[in-house]
């Protein structure tokens, strides 16, 4: 088979997955359908029902990537953070473009990132962006690396492109009118035995069951696959209370004896529906007439539904409670909130494992792009993470203290202080001007007035 045919049948694949891209995507962006309507109320209602709907699929996704923040590479075991490829990140919009990809993945199962040479020879690395839209992989089932990978994309003046990644190189065709598939570019042999289509994913499986209509979890999951049922049924309750509330909720007036004709404005002419619905007040003439009102109904019962469901969502995700508001309005301890995060926490710890094999990846293309083979080495990389808990300052900053105060038996800290400050969260910049301090320290003016007596004596003046 020729890399035209692979990038083909690989491009195929990308349409077959579509479907349940989107499908991803509309729950992402509150935009689903409603589901377990009866299509009668749907079109007796018409225009006046508006699906409400709670995007707790947007709140799972932003609950776990607030905690995956990468703050910088280091190569080889106990090394400061390497300040070259941190620049090359900089440069590229590291921080804003990991947390697209972390996003991307979240929702839709998985983003991809490529690495390339720049425009021009000095030019640092390039690294972008890849939706799973517009991007799919394939694994060796021998050694469960990325085999090779397609990306593809439409210019604006409708040119189609394709690149096919794979191992040692890729090669790029535009599709032509009456010549169909046209190579444009290609690199071959550049050595790397790495593609250079490196794929973001969330929790995928080992054995995906790649089905007609289904996805294929090998290519990761979104984070809210396990509540789409439930969503489906807190949206529904939402809307259905809407409904209560205009029908049932407001006080509803009724009257006997009266005509359809009696329903008519000041000029003669018929009241629509919703005039008679919602008008304030009905008055006649007939004197047979009479008027009443009904009691309107609760939605406490709606309340209590849509709070089961929500706490069903809060339990499937690990989210803690408090973050639904379902603890009042008394805000939590500060051990109680480290409790209940303790799942979330680990989730997210779980997920910094997944997503530091994948962006030490790109690194190690970024240095093979810079000509620092050596230290591309497999598990020379180690990406620096954000800690994903939300431990208080002061309880921190006490426990660290502890550890630099607690000397072993030969009289050092159990805590190294430059250690201490990078457990604080200070930066590798913040960290350098600290250092530039303690180099620079002055003594006080009247400890050094008080040190020249003694220092004169100690001359023989």
């Amino acid at each position: 088979m020729t890399e035209l045919d692979e990038a083909l049948r690989l491009s195929r694949a990308i349409s077959r997955q579509k479907p349940m891209l989107e499908k991803n995507d509309l729950y992402f962006e509150g935009e689903q359908p409603l589901k377990f309507l009866a299509p009668v109320l749907q079109q007796e209602l018409g225009y006046r029902l508006s699906p409400i709907v709670l995007n707790l699929a947007l709140f799972a996704v932003d609950v776990y990537d607030n905690r995956l923040d990468v703050e910088g590479f280091r190569i080889g075991r106990g090394a400061e953070a390497d300040d070259e490829l941190w620049d090359v990140w900089q440069e590229n919009d590291g921080p804003d473009l990991s947390q697209q990809g972390h996003r991307e993945s979240l929702a839709l199962g998985r983003a991809y990132a490529t690495v390339g040479p720049g425009e021009a020879a000095d030019d640092v690395p390039v690294i972008t962006l890849e939706s799973a839209f517009d991007a799919i992989h394939e694994d060796d089932p021998k050694t469960k690396r990325v085999k090779h990978g397609v990306k593809r994309w439409t210019d604006l003046d409708k040119t189609r492109w394709m690149t096919f990644h794979h191992q040692n190189g890729w090669v790029t065709w535009r599709f032509q009118q009456g010549r169909g598939w046209v190579e444009d570019d290609r690199e071959d042999d550049n050595g790397n035995n790495l593609c250079s289509l490196v794929p973001l994913m969330n929790d995928p499986r080992i054995l995906g069951r790649n089905r007609p209509g289904k996805f294929d979890q090998r290519l990761g999951r979104s984070v809210f696959h396990p509540i789409v049922s439930p969503l489906d049924a807190l949206n529904k309750l939402a809307s259905d209370m809407m409904v209560s509330a205009e029908f049932h909720a407001l006080p509803r007036r009724f009257a006997t004896g009266l005509k359809e004709e009696d329903f008519t404005d000041e000029a003669g002419q018929a009241l629509d529906t919703y005039s008679m619905i919602a008008g304030r007040m009905w008055s006649t003439e007939n004197d047979k007439a009479t008027f009443g009102q009904f009691p309107e109904a609760s939605l406490s019962n709606f309340h209590e539904s849509i709070k089961l469901l929500m706490q069903i969502v809060a339990m499937q995700l690990g989210i803690p409670a408090d973050y639904l508001l379902f603890k009042g309005d008394n805000p939590p301890s500060a051990d109680a909130i480290r409790a209940s995060e303790a799942q979330l926490v680990k989730r997210a710890e779980r997920k910094q494992r997944t997503l530091s094999t994948r962006w030490e990846q790109v690194q190690r293309l970024v240095l093979m792009n810079m000509g620092r083979e050596v230290d591309a080495r497999p598990k020379q990389i180690e990406t620096i993470w954000r800690d994903p808990s939300t431990p208080t300052v002061a309880q921190k900053a006490d426990a660290i203290m502890k550890l630099v105060t607690t000397k072993d038996t030969t009289g050092r800290s159990i805590l190294p202080i430059e250690q201490a400050r990078k457990d604080l969260g200070y930066t590798d910049i913040e960290q350098g001007r600290m250092r530039d301090w303690d180099e620079n320290v002055t003594l006080d003016p009247q400890i050094a007035a008080a040190g020249r007596p003694v220092q004169g004596a100690a001359g023989g003046n």
